[in-house]
């Protein structure tokens, strides 16, 4: 059944425990978004229509959780401040088949919702991103634009390119994504883990360009640009370390070879021609570098191992949820 299909019939009766037919989450983590949230909820509710909109307030100081809840919203809060905290906190809490992940701010195109969850559904996909387009400078200003292409970058060459738009805050996923999801981050980079979590497991995902504005008038922004880029770099490098330790630690090894070739090259050949070691701290030091980076291979090589174990049992974990589009037996 196509998801077009399963709207209608939804709208008509909104069981959405009925066998056949998806429940479908809205996720919209918040933090001091009272000008926009009403308008985000009602979009969402007139889009998708049946689901359930969850908005989970994260320490708002405005009426973000009274506006939300008026509008229709099933309001919750989390007291640990950031995104990374509240986007874990509402994987573990809502059950649903279907869960649409989005900002508060009224920046995404709820309009674009049934078509991305159609093709999630449709083609049994784990994670839809919405690439942002836009032509508004005040939108998506250059600085941002540029950060985002050069860690979007960082990230495709070291696990694979198969995303844009990395830091997209729209997205689809299904529910052995989310379910398989180990939420780690605390703030703006749990972007950053939801796609390398999707690259790492190869699970089928696919971007879809989406229509992206400026905010509200009152709406302030809550990235810091330098801040959270330098965590989102920091997340990265992690990742790195988390996922492709043999790599990592064998760069680590290089670097401290190749610095203790230097510096030992011309003690060696002062020692051929004279028999004498002239500067020893220089020696001790070239032959500390050299032992440092065996053991850095060794680390690189027994964490490696361990990284294959642990990701065959994320995978198993992931496999043992049904894929969407296929609950019906399809």
């Amino acid at each position: 059944m196509r998801f077009a299909e399963i709207i209608e019939a939804r709208t008509a009766a909104p069981d959405v425990g009925t066998p056949g037919r998806p429940r479908i989450a809205v996720l919209i983590p918040c933090h001091n978004e009272e000008t926009a949230i009403a308008k985000v909820v009602g979009d969402f509710r007139a889009a998708l229509p049946g689901a359930a909109i969850h908005v989970y307030d994260n320490n708002s100081t405005d009426r973000t959780a009274a506006e939300a809840k008026a509008a229709g919203a099933i309001v919750r809060l989390e007291p640990f401040q950031g995104k990374g905290n509240v986007v874990r906190r509402m994987f573990a809490d809502i059950e649903a088949d279907i869960y649409v992940l989005v900002d508060g701010d009224d920046t995404y195109d709820a309009a674009s919702a049934p078509a991305m969850v159609d093709h999630l559904w449709r083609d049994a996909l784990d994670m839809v991103n919405g690439a942002r387009v836009t032509e508004i400078a005040a939108a998506y200003r250059t600085g941002h634009r540029m950060g985002n292409r050069l860690l979007t970058g960082m990230v495709a060459a070291i696990f694979g390119r198969r995303i844009d738009d990395m830091l997209s805050g729209y997205r689809i996923f299904s529910r052995r994504f989310v379910k398989s999801f180990p939420a780690l981050s605390a703030g703006f980079e749990t972007e950053t883990e939801l796609t390398v979590h999707a690259l790492e497991l190869r699970m089928r995902v696919a971007e879809v360009p989406t229509a992206y504005k400026d905010r509200p008038e009152g709406s302030v922004s809550k990235l810091r640009t330098y801040r959270d880029g330098w965590r989102i770099l920091t997340t990265i490098l992690l990742l790195v370390k988390e996922e492709r330790p043999l790599p990592f630690f064998a760069c680590l090894a290089g670097l401290m070879a190749l610095t203790a070739l230097l510096l030992g090259a011309p003690l060696l050949l002062t020692y051929l021609e004279t028999g004498l070691v002239p500067r020893l701290p220089t020696a001790l030091l070239a032959t500390g570098l050299i032992v440092l980076a065996f053991l850095g291979l060794t680390c690189g090589l027994v964490l490696d191992t361990v990284t294959r174990s642990r990701r065959e049992m994320k995978r198993l974990f992931y496999l043992a949820i049904q894929a969407p589009g296929q609950e019906d037996g399809a």
